[in-house]
């Protein structure tokens, strides 16, 4: 039996070869091959993309495994052809086969990927694991052609370690790691699928469908997690030392965190506040847009999104505009002077607020008179509105606007501060004799 050559001696092997004439032509064909390809699949490239927002998703998968398996493929058939040439020239064809092999591994690597990638949502951190993913399984297939690849494993079987009675190598804690990520990336697609069952019933609440996805998935992690471990031969107990740290971390420093999120799932739960409410809390108010497990997302009418603590939703006082209905009351300040026909400024109160294409006819505006000030009488109109969400400044301004071009019509005056000074007959100045009334 041969003894295992190191990788020290196999490239110094591979660079000795290089000096042959037909290693040259090998590596002259391969090189030749791999720019032809590259330049066709930049060619493919830029083709796809300057049509592709007119396309379906199906159109779409098939643009993008083209994407993919141009370059692999076109270096492969042209390495082949290479190689068919050698092998007429009496050639040595190593290098070729070698070439071929890491070009199909690319080639189905990049395929299986993309298969994952259609399976999951798409998101920001899909496309860089992709890349990353299929970059080191491509090296460890050709580390593993070149014969690097078990003295590689060999070596990090020797680094040993202990935690408590558990003994890990370094390429232990490296099937582990791989392990769970497929057990992981098995759980987040289950979960996916879950969470698509619960958005589509509509017979549950949004909160309800909320939280049952976020439990169901973080079920589904630990599950994959507590599955994973043992498969490479991890004891679990030795994660009791990382259970302790956590749990002290979490009295220690992180309590707010933990307090943020066991409030998330409460304020799912009990269905207090719900997506679309409007709500007042301490000095935010706006839209409910987004409820997590850590954070609430408010929208004011400005377009600003105030990120508010769920603790903050627990502990404070929270005025629910909508909370059992959408109906919103709105008081307007109005006032007349006092020679006003106080009837005839009710009437334009309440006609300019039934104008109004956002005010409710059930409860129907009202006019009061709330009192009897210096300047005038106080008059108030309180009228209703459905759509709190949209906000009540431009209710405002529109039937104000409305009541100041009735009241100039109509000839009612709105007050403003005014002194008048009278000079009684037979007084002097030095006498007092002056005084001040308000009118």
């Amino acid at each position: 039996m041969s003894q295992r050559k190191s990788p020290v001696e196999l490239v110094s092997e591979f660079v000795d070869s290089l000096a042959e004439p037909g290693v040259v032509f090998e590596l002259l064909i391969i090189a030749l091959a791999i720019a032809v390809a590259l330049m066709l699949s930049r060619h493919v490239r830029k083709r796809r993309l300057a049509d592709a927002r007119a396309a379906g998703r199906v159109a779409e998968l098939g643009r993008g495994s083209v994407r993919r398996l141009t370059f692999p493929l076109t270096a492969m058939l042209l390495v082949l052809l290479g190689r068919g040439i050698a092998h007429l020239a009496e050639l040595p064809t190593q290098l070729f086969g070698v070439t071929i092999a890491l070009l199909g591994a690319m080639a189905l690597i990049r395929m299986t990927v993309f298969a994952l990638r259609t399976v999951f949502a798409p998101s920001g951190w899909l496309a860089g694991f992709e890349r990353g993913f299929a970059a080191l399984v491509w090296a460890l297939f050709a580390l593993h052609v070149l014969g690097i690849l078990p003295d590689m494993i060999e070596w990090m079987e020797s680094i040993q370690f202990s935690v408590g009675k558990q003994k890990l190598s370094v390429w232990l804690i490296l099937q582990g790691l791989a392990t769970v990520l497929v057990t992981v990336l098995g759980a987040l697609w289950v979960s996916g699928q879950v969470e698509s069952r619960l958005m589509a019933a509509q017979g549950l609440d949004a909160s309800l469908r909320a939280v049952f996805s976020r439990l169901a998935k973080a079920l589904l992690l630990l599950v994959a997690i507590l599955v994973a471990l043992p498969m490479v031969g991890i004891d679990l107990t030795t994660l009791s030392v990382f259970g302790g740290a956590l749990g002290v971390g979490l009295g220690l420093g992180l309590q707010r965190i933990a307090s943020n999120y066991v409030s998330g799932f409460i304020i799912l739960l009990d269905r207090s506040i719900r997506i679309g409410n409007v709500i007042n809390v301490d000095r935010f108010r706006g839209e409910v847009r987004e409820i997590t497990t850590r954070y609430t997302v408010l929208r004011s009418t400005t377009g600003i999104e105030s990120i508010v603590p769920n603790e903050m939703l627990i502990s404070a006082v929270v005025e629910n505009e909508t909370f059992s209905n959408s109906r919103v009351r709105v008081a307007l300040a109005v006032q007349v002077s006092y020679h006003s026909d106080l009837d005839l400024a009710m009437r334009i109160l309440t006609g300019c607020a039934d104008a109004h294409p956002r005010v409710l006819d059930d409860p129907a505006p009202q006019a009061f008179v709330t009192g009897f000030a210096d300047s005038g009488i106080n008059l108030e109109l309180g009228l209703w509105i459905a759509d709190p969400q949209e906000g009540t400044l431009a209710v405002r301004s529109a039937i104000n606007l409305e009541i100041w071009r009735e009241f100039k019509r109509q000839g009612i005056e709105i007050p403003f501060p005014q002194r008048e000074i009278r000079l009684l007959p037979g007084a002097t100045a030095e006498q007092g004799g002056t005084t001040g009334s308000l009118a």
